[in-house]
């Protein structure tokens, strides 16, 4: 089920349509969509969702979105869809490099900053699909469970 408010595209909302426009995106956009998707399914269907699962659902986007920023040239889109247990959160950006997970310490054995952002989408999320986009970049989706 896709909700008015589960695709969201880079930028800050669209006044008139409550989409995103071409701005820049920030983590919190993204959070705001995952939010919108899950409380407008269970205003449209009456069903509950996990607490749990949606701050969990959260921290999935503001990962991915820190990295599209970090890692990945930048937010270049992005996605929210819910169904009838999870919510989807895809983010694209301009790299075609794929993540990876890095080693908390380096090769001396001091501790590296950074580097937690994929290993906790992988652990939180149900699914996680990396799509290589024909005009170049990547898009990053996580699945997790939420109602």
């Amino acid at each position: 089920m896709r909700t008015n408010d589960s695709t969201d595209r880079v930028g800050a909302p669209d006044e008139r349509s409550g989409r995103a426009g071409h701005g820049q995106c920030r983590p919190a956009d993204v959070r705001s969509a995952v939010r919108r998707a899950v409380t407008g399914r269970c205003g449209a269907t009456g069903c509950r969702y996990d607490e749990d699962g949606l701050s969990d659902a959260l921290l999935v986007a503001s990962e991915l979105t820190s990295n599209a920023m970090l890692h990945g040239g930048g937010i270049t889109a992005f996605d929210v869809d819910v169904d009838e247990r999870t919510v989807s959160v895809s983010v694209s950006d301009r790299s075609d490099r794929l993540p990876v997970t890095v080693e908390p310490a380096d090769g001396e054995g001091r501790r590296r900053v950074g580097g937690r952002g994929w290993p906790i989408i992988c652990r939180l999320a149900r699914e996680v699909r990396v799509s290589c986009l024909p005009s170049g970049g990547k898009c990053v989706t996580a699945v997790v469970p939420v109602f």
